[in-house]
């Protein structure tokens, strides 16, 4: 109407459209919650020392529940300290890094765990069932949530607390919002900020100096970035992740 001469300014212009709402996790745990949920599963059983190792990696990485399930024994690289999610979500590859606690528990699985629950042809998934099958979605769900629930924290949540928790806890010890969204795989945080290039060296650094699941020999580094992005899109993004995959 406007651009045939019939009105002199469009009544469109005056409205004041929704803004998208941002929103905080529901569940996140602290440094001091998050070990104390590590520290539940009885490292002296073969399922317990698995359970330990799967809670390490989700913590250290923040990887989804099936990218989790879907990780082979050579995915894990203990030199360069990284993991190959292949087949991510938008059937993506992609390398994370992974602290050297995690790899550390997930070495001990693999070397005095998981032979004792390989039954016939190894088919070379990382985390197996008691029947030496590989994990189901509703398993893990049910095998983290359960770890939680027994720490008596006072919280809910399952495998997507480890993402909240890992990106809520680097954030906190002043990793560049841009490292964090590699991590997590998430296409954009805005429609003007978008993940471009990391290097998996640098991902790397930024994991180690930020992540607080590490070993104690650790060699703590700060690398500062100048944050672009804001904590809220981040945490918004997981609220959304975690909404439409609500039994992760």
């Amino acid at each position: 109407m406007v651009k045939e001469g019939h009105l002199l300014y469009s009544p469109a212009m005056d409205l004041e459209l929704p803004r998208m709402e941002h929103r905080l996790p529901k569940a996140v745990l602290t440094q001091k919650e998050a070990e104390a949920v590590l520290a539940v599963p009885d490292v002296g059983s073969t399922l317990g020392l698995r359970d330990r190792a799967i809670l390490e990696t989700l913590y250290s990485t923040g990887m989804r529940r099936l990218e989790l399930i879907g990780l082979r024994i050579h995915d894990v690289d203990f030199d360069r300290g990284t993991v190959m999610i292949r087949q991510g979500k938008g059937r993506k590859d992609r390398m994370v890094p992974v602290g050297d606690r995690a790899l550390a528990w997930i070495a001990a699985w693999r070397d005095r765990g998981r032979p004792d629950l390989v039954t016939g042809r190894d088919h070379g998934g990382l985390f197996l069932t008691e029947l030496g099958e590989e994990l189901r979605p509703t398993h893990l769900t049910r095998l983290a949530r359960d770890y939680v629930d027994k720490a008596n924290l006072g919280k809910r949540g399952s495998c997507h607390i480890w993402r909240h928790t890992m990106a809520t806890l680097m954030l906190e010890n002043g990793a560049d919002i841009r490292f964090i969204q590699g991590m997590l795989s998430h296409a954009c945080l805005t429609t003007t900020q978008i993940y471009t290039q990391v290097s998996i060296r640098q991902l790397k650094a930024i994991h180690a100096a930020t992540h607080p699941g590490k070993l104690p020999e650790s060699v703590k580094r700060r690398q500062e970035e100048d944050p672009e992005p804001t904590a809220e899109d981040l945490l918004a993004q997981l609220e959304l992740e975690a909404e439409e995959s609500p039994e992760d």
